[in-house]
């Protein structure tokens, strides 16, 4: 993959922000359970945060996002690409 393989999302909401996350850890080759061990959670807890299961945290953030006109975007580097960073 060369660096324009990457991809970008806007997040609005805890479910699109759940969305990009799943896409990441599944690019990266991760099952929820091989994440949630890396971070030291639960798979539940990986699975809450992919589904966008709402949280007191994300409902304020998203509100906090409206109300000041901001916008999130998230981009998911290529595996290689992020094996680079870490290196």
């Amino acid at each position: 993959m060369s660096d324009d393989d990457s991809y970008t999302g806007t997040v609005t909401s805890a479910e699109s922000l759940g969305r990009i996350l799943q896409q990441a850890r599944m690019l990266a080759g991760l099952s929820q359970r091989d994440l949630a061990q890396r971070i030291g959670a639960s798979q539940r807890y990986i699975w809450e945060i992919e589904s966008g299961k709402p949280s007191i945290f994300t409902e304020r953030l998203f509100s906090y996002m409206r109300e000041t006109g901001m916008t999130l975007t998230a981009t998911i580097a290529p595996p290689d690409e992020m094996r680079r960073a870490d290196g």
